[in-house]
């Protein structure tokens, strides 16, 4: 019994704080049914730091500015263990923050790590993929770790939880669609993420991997 109701419960509502309809299409395909997924975009203070305190302090700002403009946003995330021991749910709210970053040893051998992490979206726009293979010309080894990290909130004075997905690749000459990202330039197993069918890289993306790690945590808590 407790099973079934486990499999007819509504699923958990997340809202998800991203403007890249790309990352929201794609997320939404790799959750599939088991998550709905909310999208609120927010211009958001980036502090210098790790990845993941990076991700965890934005996450605490969304959550403080979405529960302070709209409360009922607050309010909508569902605790799977209530769902076994009582029949009912207990509903709060969720947010999910995401933070991409791909690196590698010749970005610590260039000095461009760091420069990478903090400023990536003016950075494609700058470099763009052809000059990302110009700077590294002169490095033999391209290998490279596309990092996922997605940060979760229940609300505004919970603490984020970190989840994070990785997958080793190499850069390479820019291959396939352009309208992802570094998606054409991330090659994996022969293929850049750009060349690959979406439900292919679907399953071995650092999103992937991620947002697996959260599925199985929300499935646990």
């Amino acid at each position: 019994m407790g099973h079934l109701s486990f499999i007819m419960a509504p699923p958990k509502t997340l809202n998800f704080i991203t403007g890249n309809k790309n990352k929201l299409t794609e997320v939404k395909a790799i959750l599939g049914d088991t998550i709905e997924l909310q999208s609120q975009k927010l211009d958001l203070v980036e502090i210098q730091g790790s990845i993941e305190e990076i991700s965890s302090d934005k996450c605490r700002r969304a959550a403080d500015i979405v529960c302070a403009t709209t409360p009922i946003l607050c309010l909508l995330d569902v605790n799977m263990q209530d769902r076994f021991k009582a029949q009912f749910w207990w509903k709060t709210h969720a947010l999910i923050c995401e933070r991409i970053f791909y690196w590698g040893r010749w970005f610590s051998q260039a000095g461009g790590m760091l420069m990478l992490s903090l400023f990536r979206k003016w950075f494609l726009d700058a470099l763009g993929h052809k000059g990302l293979n110009d700077m590294l010309a002169g490095f033999e080894d391209k290998s490279a770790q596309a990092v996922c990290t997605f940060a979760y909130c229940e609300g505004p004075g919970h603490e984020p939880i970190i989840f994070q997905g990785r997958t080793d690749g190499k850069i390479v000459p820019a291959r396939g669609p352009s309208n992802f990202g570094w998606d054409p330039i991330f090659e994996y197993d022969g293929k850049t993420y750009a060349e690959m069918e979406k439900v292919e890289k679907n399953k071995i993306s650092h999103r992937f991997r991620a947002l697996e790690k959260l599925k199985t945590w929300l499935q646990e808590a």
